[in-house]
């Protein structure tokens, strides 16, 4: 049998979880999952959040976009002369407009993929640890750890401000 245990610590406010993550980690645990009811600067700061992947996917997908604008509408008036008034026939200024709409549509299409490749869909099992309050107004820290370590990750949370502590077999 495993001796592995579960131990989920419950917090009303962010600074207090994103205090315990920290306490943690000075006490050479690591939080297995967090819970938030809502995004908190505090929490990512304390977890070490990286920064989102997807905003590379945007800026790839104007810059395409943007390029893309360009060499259709050059490309066009190369292919098919039209002169008009004396003007050029590639003039830059009317173009940007198509070039700018491009980037828009390029930025917002590759967005939503980037979001849809980095959202880590599908999960069909519920996640070990979870309860219902912490969509509510609450925030969790889950730790998986060792059945002898379970009095030292209570305390560690306790002392930053745990409402709640519980621990089942993991």
């Amino acid at each position: 049998m495993s001796d592995a245990v579960r131990v989920t610590a419950m917090f009303a406010e962010a600074e207090a979880c994103a205090g315990a993550i920290v306490a943690l980690r000075a006490a050479g645990l690591q939080a297995a999952r967090v819970f938030t009811p809502f995004a908190s600067e505090e929490v990512a700061q304390a977890l070490g959040a990286r920064r989102s992947p997807v905003r590379l996917w945007v800026l790839l997908g104007g810059l395409a976009g943007c390029a893309g604008g360009f060499a259709l509408t050059i490309g066009l008036s190369a292919l098919y002369p039209h002169r008009t008034a004396g003007m050029p026939i590639v003039s830059i200024p009317p173009f940007v407009i198509i070039a700018f709409e491009l980037t828009i549509l390029g930025a917002a299409l590759s967005g939503v993929v980037g979001f849809l490749v980095h959202g880590r869909f599908g999960r069909d099992a519920p996640v070990p640890g979870y309860r219902v309050e912490f969509s509510d107004d609450r925030f969790g820290v889950v730790v998986d750890c060792a059945a002898a370590e379970v009095t030292r990750v209570a305390e560690v949370v306790r002392a930053a401000g745990a409402t709640e502590v519980s621990h089942e077999a993991g």
